[in-house]
């Protein structure tokens, strides 16, 4: 399996200390890259609890329009819960794709400065 990283170091680093640990957790950098992950996750994540709840809800009390057949045996309530399915994988790629973009980038930035490569 190729990859673009580098080959390991053969020198040892020192781990870095408590101290710079809570250092950088006090940065305005990590406090972005947090920022940039809640603004992501916290509205999708309720969104789908939201579109879930909505499912559970319908399926307990609106038993009549849930049982609505589309065509043959096809009713509602089946076209919603394969719905979860798919939205709960194009969040997953949703996430996925953004992370690569805005956060990795980022983290990767802290990381190499708490390793002593920057």
């Amino acid at each position: 399996m190729a990859t673009d990283a580098p080959p390991p170091s053969k020198e040892e680093r020192p781990l870095p200390s408590a101290e710079e640990f809570s250092e950088v957790q006090q940065s305005a950098e990590f406090a972005e890259l947090r920022r940039s992950f809640r603004s992501f996750a916290f509205p999708l994540t309720i969104a789908f609890v939201a579109w879930y709840l909505l499912y559970v809800l319908l399926s307990n009390y609106a038993g009549g329009f849930m049982g609505t057949k589309l065509f043959g045996n096809i009713n509602v309530a089946l076209v919603f819960g394969l719905a979860q399915f798919v939205t709960t994988f194009l969040i997953a790629w949703w996430y996925s794709r953004y992370a690569a973009a805005k956060l990795d980038p980022k983290a990767e930035a802290i990381k190499s400065r708490m390793e002593g490569g920057a």
